[in-house]
């Protein structure tokens, strides 16, 4: 059975007592400009684009018609264009989408995936290595600024800052964040942070299957007063009227597991794991969306060799 990756301690103390780096360049990043760019992608996504201002952002989904997630995306505000960025696996859908809708708006669409880099310093001296302690503490506020004599662009995080800036700069960039106190981690430790924060990555926790609410995204990523999007109708007639068949919950596992095994409440099936992580603090967890009769507090079976998750609430 395969284990969880190995978490270095000092990556896990850096992310979570001073500061560390993940380079995250491999995101999907586009643009769009154009006099009619928001209420365009207004239209498209879960959140409401049209209400954002200058060095604001947010967080928002594309959805199929029946309301399925094709993906996840961060949207920002920075006044002569919006800047989006998305996991890798669901750049294509976001570019797909923007290339058909787009006809008859006064809007351009720009690739900015190889052209831009993109440093996530996570923990609590962030701020203070990026030179940002003055960025807004709300999530997705943002601002033009200089690490390193490049010209970045400075995000909030919830759980530090990103760092934007040319490709071709990425490198200055990272040695100066260094220099001023970031060290440099693993992938796989960020991970454990994000699982033990219960924040689900698109492509590993969430697929095409899942509808936001079902993920616990109905208060970051969804507008209930906003105009018309994709989706809409079907997501709005779950919030108020339903309740969704399955829930993101965290696992406390007995052992490490491979990402995908299934889990079973007795004798049923009741999901599959997502995202599985050492954590220092908690031991084996996981991430994963499960029917809503396993609930926080009960214990399922995983796979058939012997492991058990006891099912709790996010966040660990």
């Amino acid at each position: 059975m395969a284990a969880a990756p190995d978490t270095s301690t000092s990556d896990y103390d850096a992310l979570t007592r001073g500061c560390g780096l993940v380079d995250r360049s491999e995101r999907g990043k586009l643009a769009l400009t154009g006099s009619e760019a928001k209420p365009f992608l207004n239209g498209q996504v879960t959140n409401d684009v049209e209400a954002l201002e200058p060095g604001t952002g947010c967080y928002a989904a594309f959805l199929t018609p029946k309301a399925k997630m094709l993906g996840d995306l961060r949207i920002l505000d920075a006044g002569d264009e919006l800047l989006l960025d998305t996991e890798r696996v669901s750049l294509q859908a976001l570019f797909d989408l923007i290339r058909r809708f787009r006809i008859g708006f006064q809007v351009e669409l720009h690739k900015r995936t190889l052209e831009r880099g993109l440093l996530s310093l996570v923990g609590p001296r962030a701020r203070e290595a990026a030179g940002a302690t003055d960025l807004p503490e709300i999530e997705h506020a943002h601002r033009a600024g200089e690490v390193g004599g490049a010209p970045v662009r400075l995000i909030a995080t919830a759980d530090g800052v990103d760092v934007l800036c040319h490709a071709e700069d990425t490198d200055r960039v990272r040695e100066a964040l260094v220099a001023a106190g970031a060290q440099p981690v693993g992938e796989a430790s960020a991970e454990v942070v994000r699982v033990e924060s219960g924040r689900p990555r698109f492509g590993v926790d969430l697929d095409d299957a899942t509808i936001p609410q079902e993920a616990g995204l109905n208060d970051r990523a969804v507008s209930f007063t906003k105009g018309c999007y994709v989706g809409q109708e079907t997501v709005a007639r779950l919030f108020y009227r339903g309740k969704p068949n399955r829930h993101l919950r965290g696992l406390r596992l007995s052992a490490p597991a491979p990402a995908a095994t299934p889990v079973r409440l007795g004798d049923r099936e009741v999901g599959r794991l997502g995202t599985v992580v050492l954590s220092p603090g908690h031991g084996p967890i996981a991430l994963a969306i499960v029917r809503r009769e396993a609930a926080p507090g009960d214990t399922l079976a995983v796979g058939d060799d012997g492991v058990s998750a006891l099912v709790v609430e996010l966040p660990f």
